[in-house]
């Protein structure tokens, strides 16, 4: 019975140089917190600490992903016979679950300074504000080639951008309160910043757990694959079919087909036309087909069976 497996790797990145950029925006996030975090609380700003522990989730989204890129390229073995890339995805639902508490965190402490607004230094709160959107500015460039390949860096990527828009939004209300001492800015700006951090979070959120979930990859439409391989000369029908993402890069697919009984020497011949047409057409490389006659199978004719 004819029963194959194909492999196809990740597209190739410059491992040193991206780890290179990774170590530069860590220690460059890390000291931009601490600055915050001393400027906030002698400022007396909510807004100056918020985008502070916004940046501090940041920097352990770069070290989770520094270390999970690491991890990652290790190859397979007895243990993770699949290899250790799906740390990546791991590592990116940690990140945005940890800025889904942040962002809640702050919208509960925005909230309870609504009722009295605390008296803010402004000048060190736009000093502040203009020293984070500067690091912001350099982090987002640093990584802005390497997200689109890592989840792990998009996630980290977005993170920033959406840094470099606080630190807009901080230094805002810092000049307002400088010249117009209007105190409810601060809290404002920080429900602001909250409400953003939770909006994406929530959103990005989904697709890491639809990986660790071996959902469909949104890319790849199961009623196309299904007709591209019936089209196939000798199938007659399939069942059992399991289309997921293995991981970030690499999407899998099994399942079995039927065939008539005086095809079933043609079983090679048809497995190579199905994968040559899977992955041509869907980038599908890492294939398992079971074969079956007609009159021989007892497996469930259901469609999508679970193991």
């Amino acid at each position: 019975m004819p029963h194959d497996h194909s492999h196809h790797g990740a597209p190739n990145i410059d491992a040193h140089s991206g780890d290179r950029r990774v170590a530069i925006a860590i220690w460059a996030n890390g000291l931009l917190t601490l600055a915050q975090v001393v400027g906030g609380i002698l400022s007396g700003s909510l807004a100056l600490i918020a985008d502070a522990l916004h940046n501090l989730s940041d920097m352990m989204s770069l070290i989770i992903a520094f270390g999970a890129r690491k991890i990652a390229r290790r190859p397979a073995d007895e243990q993770m016979s699949f290899g250790y890339g799906r740390i990546e995805i791991v590592a990116a639902l940690i990140n945005y679950t940890t800025l889904i508490l942040v962002g809640a965190y702050l919208a509960y402490e925005g909230i309870m300074r609504l009722v009295d607004p605390p008296a803010v230094t402004g000048w060190l709160v736009v000093l502040l504000g203009f020293v984070a959107l500067t690091v912001d500015t350099l982090t987002a460039a640093l990584t802005y080639a390497m997200q689109k390949d890592s989840v792990n860096i998009r996630a980290m990527f977005l993170h920033n951008l959406s840094d470099a828009l606080s630190s807009v939004a901080v230094i805002l209300g810092g000049l307002l309160i400088m010249f117009y001492n209007i105190r409810i800015i601060d809290p404002v700006i920080t429900l602001l910043i909250a409400g953003y951090i939770l909006w994406l979070a929530l959103r990005e959120i989904s697709g890491p757990i639809r990986t660790l979930m071996l959902g469909r990859p949104e890319t790849l439409d199961v009623a196309q694959i299904i007709e591209a391989i019936c089209a196939i000369e000798g199938v007659q029908s399939l069942h059992s079919l399991h289309l997921w993402q293995m991981q970030e890069h690499t999407a899998a697919l099994d399942c079995h087909i039927v065939v008539a009984p005086q095809d079933w020497a043609k079983g090679p011949h048809i497995r190579n036309a199905i994968k040559a047409r899977l992955g041509a057409a869907f980038g599908l490389h890492h294939v398992v087909l079971e074969f079956e006659t007609s009159d021989e199978t007892h497996c469930s004719k259901t469609l999508f069976e679970s193991p």
